[in-house]
């Protein structure tokens, strides 16, 4: 499993560079690779932990998000996720080369400490739950159970959360305007996703209902 993990990593950072960096037009972009040293190092930081602390959550988060009792709509959606994000940092890079790469460097620390803070709360997620499969579904297989501790005492949903985190980061760290453009558009997406995962929770998942009732917020806290 720890290759396994290693050539994900790496396949997904030569693919999200190959991206990032066509998109800039020029391999000598430092806060590109800047970005993709913080992606690297967070996912492998936490991919190494979960393999000593969970495996099961760990092999269940490697595998593809497409399971035969996962709804079509969810796997269309995820495709859709995946395809934005793609497009999203090939338009950051260009964004970043037609502003002549420049930005305000307050700006690019508080984009890197948002990204660094993004991953630290999936962590504390996957450290509370690990049922936290990327496929919206009921895992009857591993006792799927109502997790109510560390951030789902807060939050119904951190990891989208830390997702947001991540959307507002990144472009700050590249210092492109235009890839912010496309937060209320992952906003929305996970907002759809979410509403969806509830709906499947509360109609299969014993105790989600009053657990709803307690934890009032999903990933916005104050606010939704």
């Amino acid at each position: 499993m720890l290759l396994r993990l290693v050539l994900q990593t790496a396949v997904f950072l030569v693919l999200q560079g190959a991206l990032l960096f066509g998109g800039a037009g020029t391999m000598g972009w430092r806060a590109g690779w800047g970005l993709l040293g913080i992606l690297g190092s967070g996912s492998l930081v936490v991919g190494l932990w979960l393999r000593r602390r969970d495996p099961a959550l760990l092999r269940e988060r490697m595998t593809l998000p497409v399971h035969a009792d996962q709804a079509r709509r969810d796997k269309w959606l995820l495709l859709g996720i995946g395809l934005l994000w793609f497009a999203w940092l090939y338009a950051m890079g260009a964004d970043a080369a037609a502003r002549g790469f420049g930005g305000r460097w307050p700006l690019r620390v508080l984009g890197a400490a948002l990204t660094i803070a993004a991953y630290a709360l999936v962590a504390w997620t996957f450290a509370a739950n690990s049922f936290a499969s990327p496929a919206v579904r009921l895992q009857r297989d591993r006792g799927h159970r109502v997790i109510d501790t560390g951030p789902y005492a807060v939050l119904r949903h951190p990891m989208y959360a830390g997702a947001l985190l991540l959307f507002l980061g990144i472009p700050l760290l590249l210092g492109s305007p235009l890839g912010l453009l496309f937060v209320p558009v992952f906003v929305v997406l996970l907002a759809i996703r979410t509403i969806w995962e509830e709906a499947a929770l509360r109609a299969g998942l014993p105790g989600y209902a009053a657990y709803a009732a307690r934890v009032r917020h999903r990933f916005v806290p104050g606010l939704w």
